[in-house]
């Protein structure tokens, strides 16, 4: 159970994080990242409350860090 939590706190911002730099668009990731995160619910891997709410803790985080990683690259081009 342990892995689940610890892994419910990585994986989604990472996924957030990874699709938006995949797809240059922020919105874009969150949602293909809910919707793998929807798709192993229905399998039944999240099975608590608690777990949804890391998930969900994790993609806001994720979601946070991309928009930061965007301001920072327009930053930089802006300098050029």
């Amino acid at each position: 159970m342990f892995t689940k939590f610890l892994l419910a706190l990585i994986l989604p911002g990472l996924l957030v994080v990874f699709f938006s730099r995949v797809t240059y668009n922020r919105v874009l990731a969150l949602f293909l990242a809910v919707a793998l995160i929807a798709a192993s619910a229905y399998k039944g891997y999240t099975d608590t409350l608690w777990l949804i709410i890391v998930d969900a803790l994790s993609l806001t985080v994720g979601f946070w860090y991309a928009t930061q990683i965007k301001r920072k690259m327009n930053k930089i081009e802006n300098l050029s």
